[in-house]
This record gives C-alpha cells, structure tokens and sequence, in this order.
C-alpha cells in the first residue's frame, strides 16, 4: 500500500486545517503578540505587486505563530476558511511527495477555486520546493503564498535561482528585548515619540536623565532576557532550568542532529557538534580557522569553513566580517563569530546562572547588541561587522556601514566600571560631529563624554536595546499596519 495515498494525505490536511470545519482558529494557535516580522510579512502578502513570502530563521523564533497569526486575520476579514490550506513538509507522510500531489487532494476534495492562500511550513522539506513555487506564481495569478524555512541561505540561493522577483525572504531572528518585554507584559513609561538611540546625544540632558531614569527599571529584566534569550515559549517559562533543557534538545540538537544533515547531506555529525561546541566557547571572539582546525584534530579547514556556513544558514550563528574604518592597508579578513542568541550559548555550555561572573555577562551582552544591530538595519544595504586596525588592540566591536550615512561605531563595555581612554578606537575614529558609542552596564552610566575635540556617548545597554525595538515600533505605526 503507498503510504502517500489520497485518502491519507487528505486525513492529514483536516487535521492541519480545523477551521475548515469550525470557522475560527484554535485560540492556542493565535498568540495575542506579534512579532515585527509579522507586520512585515502581512504587508508582503497583502501588497498590490504580487510576491510569495518565505519566513526563515531559527528553531522556535515563531515562523510558525506568525503563519497561524496570518489566517486568523483572513478569517476576520472574511476569507472563507476553505480557501485558506495550512501544510507542514516537516511530516513524515508528506516528505513522500511533492507540493503538486498535496495540491490536487486539495483541489479535488476541498476546494478548486483559483483565490487560494496557501501557507508552507518547512518547505525546504518539500521535493524540488523551488520550481514548484516558480510554476505556482507563473500559473496561478491569484494563489498567495506564505511559506517558512529554517536554512535562509539555502533557500535564498533557490531565490536567485528561480524566485527572482516571485518572491521575498523575511528573516525572523529570536526575540527582541523590546518585544521580550512585550511578550511578558511588563509595563514601561512612556517614550518620546521622536526617539533615536544613536543620536540621545542631540537632546537636551534634562530629556536624557528623564529618559534613562523611566528605562532604569529594565536592568533586572535585562539580565533574565540575557539568560533565557529570545525565544518565546522559553521566555514564557517560569522554569529556567526546564527552558535551557528544551533549548539544548529541541532547537540545537535537532538542527544539528537532523535538519542540517538533512538539508546538507552530512554524514559526520560529530564534526559539526564540535565545531558549533568551538564557537559556543569563543563567541563574540575572531576566528582564525587554521588555528581551529589544529585544535579539533582530525577536521580540515575546508571542512570548518563550510560547516560554519551551515550554522550560519541554520541561523545558529552569525558571522560578523572586518569593515575598517579610516585604514587603506586591509589585515587578514578573520570573521568574528556570534552565537545567534546568547541563551543557546548559555544552554549548549549549561551555564545556569551568569549573574554572577562579568566576564561570561560582557559576552553575552555584546552578542545581544550585535544580534539587535543587524536585525535592526537589516535590509537597509547595510554592512555590520566589526573594525580592527593596523594594532590588536584597536578594535571597534560593531560597525554598521552603508553608502547613505556615516559608519556608526559601537562598543560594548557591560561592566560595572567601563572605562575608555583617548588612545582606544572607539575615541580615535569618533568624528566631532558624530560621537561613536559605548554601550554600558549600570542605569545611571550614560552621557557624552569629551576627549579634546572627541567625543563618545554612554548608553545602558538594556536602555539601547529597549529603544532600538520601540524606534521600530514607531515606525510599524506610523506604517498604520
């Protein structure tokens, strides 16, 4: 008997489906927050010039709430439930066959109409998924499609392939610390509506001491988000421990054990373990992948490099390149590595309790502003890596670069005392216009600080990161989205 029958495929498109049958959503299914990649992708969908939506990032960031979230709105709208088919490739039956055969058990026992939204989770699952999507928007004008992946860059490579211009990738990184306070309803003072994190230093002190003092009760919030990350089921928790325990099995594990191998073919699985164990370690550090590949014995560098490109498209990593600033000579082009959230660090090397050592709390932080900087600019033709000059202890942790503003120059000091001298880069590439920044520690650390005709601005990094998402909220307002 094939197991991909008709009658199967249509038993398990029901029980996808129940709306079908009961005209809403399950409650359980529609979280009552949205993430900002919801609002994005809902614009996506509903724009006048056509285009699939493909949502990627890691494990348990809310791909699949969001595609839950998106049906609930069509069901308010009045889309009748029919015409809205929910699939998931991750399941064994449908692996067996390709979106085709699930489309005609649809188009033959549900519904045959041509204004269909159909919402793809896991697609990268799903046999030749790409061509198939190329033939869905080229003969099917009034289909939508919204789909989601967890290996971004293998499914933007199938986009320049055969998706130009059918259809968008919107990364979903894990939560926010803005959008962690939301989720936990934790209620905090109004802001000014006209707030820009990288210029606090244009308005007058008194704005800035009211400001910093109203976002001063985040830091016991902060240090919580820092352990448990950004991810919402585990931020929910009222057990830590259980949390990290899930994050480890459920979200490393299985992208380790399963869906990169899957996806890529690979046979050693203890490779990539090690290699990703390496980087847990030495996150926020520069990477050297000859001196690596010494130390785990027995794994090339080519092997290392490309493995490190498969957590990357796990989003399980970031890579963050060197972008000099001021220099012509360009060192070694060493990347600088990032664990995609400080919690799967926390988890993978089962630190329980970090409140109490500044140097694991001094990584961690940076890696939540590097994560917040590029989710924050990404889009805008935008560069963020980090600057390191002729010297070794001339380095810049965060650079943004980009053709239409100046670089912003980021460094992070989460330390109780967060000293920095006019021979540090930080001060040295500051221009007098534009003071570079320093992210810091305590509440009552902020302000512009002078050094001749320098001058940097102080900023607490829970306050920094609160208002990096809250400027972006703004701007989802002013979208009236």
């Amino acid at each position: 008997m094939a197991l991909a029958n008709p009658e199967n495929i249509l038993n398990l498109l029901f029980s996808y489906n129940p709306w079908w049958q009961t005209g809403t959503i399950q409650k359980e299914f529609n979280k009552p927050m949205k993430r900002f990649a919801y609002y994005d992708a809902m614009e996506k969908l509903n724009h006048s010039i056509r285009r699939s939506v493909i949502l990627c990032g890691a494990r348990r960031t809310g791909k699949t709430t969001i595609m839950y979230q998106a049906i609930h709105s069509l069901l308010e709208q009045n889309v009748l439930p029919k015409k809205i088919l929910f699939i998931s490739f991750d399941h064994p039956l449908l692996k067996l066959c390709n979106i085709e055969t699930v489309l005609e058990v649809y188009r033959s026992n549900i519904s045959g109409d041509e204004d269909i939204y159909c919402f793809f989770d896991e697609i990268q699952y799903a046999e030749d998924w790409n061509n198939w999507l190329k033939i869905l928007y080229d003969t099917k004008p009034n289909m939508k499609i919204m789909a989601t992946g967890s290996a971004s860059p293998v499914l933007t490579d199938k986009a320049s392939e055969s998706g130009l211009g059918r259809w968008t990738i919107i990364h979903v990184p894990t939560l926010s610390f803005f959008e962690y306070c939301q989720l936990l309803n934790i209620e905090v003072p109004d802001l000014p509506t006209d707030l820009k994190p990288t210029q606090m230093y244009l308005k007058s002190l008194p704005e800035q001491t009211e400001i910093f003092n109203k976002l001063s009760m985040l830091q016991a919030h902060f240090i919580r988000y820092l352990q448990v990350g950004g991810f919402p089921e585990l931020a929910l928790s009222s057990d830590d421990l259980y949390a990290q325990r899930i994050l480890r099995e459920d979200i490393v594990d299985k992208a380790l054990k399963r869906d990169l191998p899957a996806i890529y073919g690979i046979r050693n699985i203890n490779d990539i373990e090690k290699i990703f164990l390496y980087l847990c370690y030495t996150s926020s550090n520069i990477i050297n992948l000859n001196t690596l590949a010494q130390e785990l014995e027995g794994v090339s560098r080519n092997t290392i490099e490309k493995y490190i490109g498969f957590l990357e498209s796990a989003n399980l990593v970031y890579i963050s390149p060197i972008v000099n600033v001021g220099i012509k000579k360009r060192l070694n082009a060493q990347n600088k590595m990032y664990i995609a959230d400080a919690a799967v660090r926390n988890a993978v090397l089962m630190k329980d309790d970090i409140t109490n050592d500044p140097e694991e709390l001094g990584i961690i932080a940076e890696t939540a502003v590097y994560k917040h900087i590029k989710a924050f600019y990404y889009g805008n033709a935008t560069t963020v890596g980090y600057h390191r000059g002729d010297k070794k202890d001339k380095e810049i942790d965060i650079v943004v670069v980009s053709e239409k503003f100046s670089p912003i120059m980021i460094e992070v000091k989460y330390r109780e005392q967060a000293k920095i001298s006019e021979s540090d880069a930080i001060v040295e590439l500051a221009s007098e216009e534009y003071p570079n920044l320093v992210i810091t520690k305590r509440a009552n650390d902020f302000g512009e600080c002078k050094y001749g005709e320098k001058k940097i601005y102080r900023l607490p990094a829970p306050a920094f990161l609160y208002m990096l998402g809250f400027v972006e909220y703004q701007n989802l307002k002013k979208k009236k989205i």
